[in-house]
């Protein structure tokens, strides 16, 4: 069969025989040609403009994966998971009225590592016990949290990587204040509490709480009063974050330009990324995930043995063999289909 333009190529050797049809012919060659022109400046355009408002709003970390031996790192994904992510995000909810020098030693009080798949169609967030008993290169045997006080972002980057044996793409730093202005930007969040508690000038009663931007952060830094102690904060933290996603869906935010728009500026405002994340890279990664539902979301907790002390610390011992499950499947990219392998370390319908 012969295509279009082999007749527009053959309209255009009759020149000699119809010259009006043959400069019809140019004219609309070239009012498509303008037309196409058009269209990619436009679309050029606004990813420029979209790329230069948020994503280059984004602080950018410098140097967090640059002092890492690439031989003793996990090997990245092969095979059909060779295009998965994953991102380590680390967050502190440290009262923003305590003074700086009478701030805990800059540990981070959130360590969360996000998978997301291959096909961008699933993602899983798994949390990891700040009080985990871990080894940490070139220190020994410490809480996780003391590696980001030991060498910041890039020896923690190293004790998750040698802990887990995933390979961390990308690191996100998030200022837990920032949850006021995202949850406000929304319109508020609505979570289940199990039981009647109170934290700061807020109590959230048992059943269904609408909460605004200040009602959310208390909520999500409440520890003491809480029959699981920080087990129950880290829950709370992802019942958070399902919440946020789930009215980011519900309100179609993510289409409508004008919500969008307060949410990102919002959440820009709130993050930092380490700087081989490039702009172009968030873009894409966005436009990939665009179809990706609330219930595609799964919500889990690097699997526990138990607690104890060392010394003079209370400490949380993670369970080998499980932690050693979860860790393959996540390095296989198929954690999604096995989830209910780990119902005991996922995030309940209702936590405390």
């Amino acid at each position: 069969m012969r295509s279009r333009w082999s007749e527009v190529l053959d309209d255009e050797a009759e020149v000699t025989e119809n010259p009006l049809r043959s400069r019809r012919r140019r004219r609309l060659l070239q009012s498509l040609a303008a037309g196409v022109v058009v269209a990619l400046l436009l679309v050029g355009g606004a990813a420029w403009y979209l790329t230069d408002r948020y994503a280059g709003g984004l602080e950018r970390l410098d140097g967090v994966f640059a002092g890492l031996d690439e031989t003793q790192r996990p090997a990245a994904p092969t095979g059909p998971a060779r295009t998965a992510l994953t991102f380590l995000v680390v967050g502190s909810d440290t009262r923003a009225d305590v003074p700086e020098g009478e701030r805990p030693d800059g540990r981070s009080d959130v360590m969360m590592l996000v998978r997301v798949t291959a096909d961008r169609q699933n993602a899983q967030v798994i949390s990891l016990p700040r009080d985990s008993w871990v080894s940490i290169p070139g220190m020994g045997m410490a809480k996780l949290n003391a590696a980001y006080a030991y060498g910041g972002p890039t020896l923690l980057v190293q004790t998750v990587e040698n802990l887990t044996g995933v390979r961390v793409d990308h690191y996100a730093a998030i200022d837990f204040q920032g949850f006021v202005q995202m949850t406000d930007s929304l319109g508020g969040v609505d979570v289940q509490v199990a039981e009647a508690t109170s934290n700061g000038p807020y109590t959230y009663e048992a059943g269904l709480n609408h909460l605004d931007g200040d009602e959310a952060l208390n909520y999500v830094r409440q520890r003491y009063g809480l029959p699981g102690g920080d087990f129950d904060r880290v829950k709370r933290q992802q019942q958070y974050l399902r919440s946020v996603f789930g009215a980011l869906s519900q309100q179609n935010v993510l289409t409508d330009m004008g919500a969008l728009g307060g949410f990102m500026d919002a959440l820009t405002g709130a993050m930092a990324v380490d700087e081989q994340l490039s702009n172009a890279d968030l873009i894409q990664m966005a436009y990939d995930m665009r179809s990706l539902r609330p219930d595609a979301l799964t919500f889990l907790t690097a699997p526990v043995a138990g607690t104890g002390r060392e010394g003079a610390q209370s400490v949380v011992y993670l369970d080998p063999a499980r932690s050693a499950q979860m860790w393959n499947h996540l390095r296989a990219d198929s954690l999604g289909e096995h989830a209910a392998e780990f119902a005991v370390d996922a995030l309940p319908a209702v936590p405390n």
